[in-house]
């Protein structure tokens, strides 16, 4: 009788075991099921993704961006020829970006002029327009125009401090006349934070933090834009060398980011001052052998009757800082300074003979007088 109820309690036990084993396989099964359908689905989508990004036609992002681009002009009546003699030279000629639909448009300063001067855009449709100039800064080569026409087809801006040499880029502009207008010319980056002597009328310039490209660039095509493979802006293409075929220039875009923003905030843009002349790690080499710093902005002369007057603030100072960022370039800095207001305080680092000081210092309205 024992062994009887032994073996029946033994085959419950062996019952409940393959029911449990049962239920664990199908379990697994299942979950495997579940696995595979979801690695399909996944793989799908992703084909589909990639589908989707290979219908994507480059000509067409070309064309969203040429319909960005503008005809930048001095003279209204600027005729169509291109086979008179230096031709944009004597018309004045160059090309501008659209970079709100608001009607704010990006060209070089050497194109539109000083600050408050007027200029004439001519548009893809072949609408011509006035335009004022709202900011424009010689030492960048940069202006702002605006014209009175509203919902413009604005070009999206890249990130110019993403860029690294190889990258494949694309110039558009007028090279010779608007017969070629929004003519494109495709290249690499070939260089970046290139620093560039300019000598006009016995003055000396100094263009920094400049991209360098072999994209072809003639001198209509000053102030148009320099664009990536996804047709955003990485910068505006400002000169070429002469006396050397695929070398040109463009300035980088991102220092124009807080000085569009203000203007589509507030209708203007107050230029906040800080009050020094200096030049960067690439500038130095051009004057002198002697100054050795590794980053930062050298102090070559502190403005008379700017914030920083009655600092102790001196040539030869290195700034290093502004409220503990590091300082790379003037472009740099001249970024963060139009992030801020005027009346805004703002912290320096300075290094003076391997010491560290610090200043502070409150940005004021840039009056337009020469230091």
């Amino acid at each position: 009788m024992y062994e009887l109820k032994t073996e029946k309690k033994n085959n419950i036990y062996i019952l409940i075991l393959i029911i449990a084993l049962v239920v664990l396989f199908t379990i697994l099964a299942y979950t495997i099921f579940l696995d595979n359908h979801k690695y399909q689905y996944t793989q799908n989508v992703t084909a589909t993704q990639v589908r989707i990004k290979e219908t994507e036609n480059f000509e067409d992002i070309l064309e969203r961006v040429t319909e960005s681009t503008v005809g930048v002009s001095k003279i209204k009546d600027i005729g169509t020829t291109i086979f008179l003699e230096k031709s944009t030279e004597n018309l004045n000629l160059g090309s501008g970006i659209i970079i709100s639909k608001e009607g704010y448009i990006l060209t070089n300063q050497h194109v539109a002029g000083e600050k408050y001067s007027t200029c004439y855009i001519t548009l893809k449709n072949g609408v011509t327009d006035n335009g004022v100039v709202v900011w424009a800064s010689k030492d960048m080569d940069l202006a702002i125009i605006k014209i009175n026409i509203k919902e413009l087809p604005a070009a999206n801006l890249g990130d110019s401090d993403q860029i690294k040499i190889g990258t494949s880029v694309y110039a558009i502009g007028n090279p010779v006349g608007y017969e070629l207008q929004r003519t494109v010319t495709s290249g690499i980056i070939s260089g970046i934070n290139r620093t560039i002597k300019v000598e006009e009328e016995d003055k000396k310039t100094y263009l920094e933090g400049l991209i360098q490209t072999d994209a072809t660039i003639n001198q209509g095509n000053s102030g148009g834009p320099l664009i990536n493979k996804n047709g955003e802006i990485i910068g505006i293409t400002t000169l070429k060398v002469e006396d050397a075929e695929g070398i040109g220039f463009a300035i980088p875009i991102n220092i124009v980011k807080p000085i569009l923003q203000k203007l589509l905030e507030n209708g203007k843009f107050d230029e906040p001052y800080i009050g020094i002349y200096g030049y960067d790690t690439g500038v130095i080499p051009y004057l002198s052998s002697n100054i050795n710093f590794e980053e930062g902005i050298y102090i070559e002369e502190v403005d008379s009757a700017g914030p920083l007057k009655n600092s102790q603030l001196k040539k030869g100072d290195i700034i290093e800082k502004i409220d503990n960022t590091q300082i790379e370039s003037m472009n740099h800095l001249k970024e963060y300074i139009y992030s801020k207001n005027i009346g805004d305080e703002v912290v320096l680092t300075i290094k003076r003979n391997k010491q560290e000081i610090q200043m502070k210092v409150k940005l004021v309205k840039k009056s337009w007088h020469k230091l």
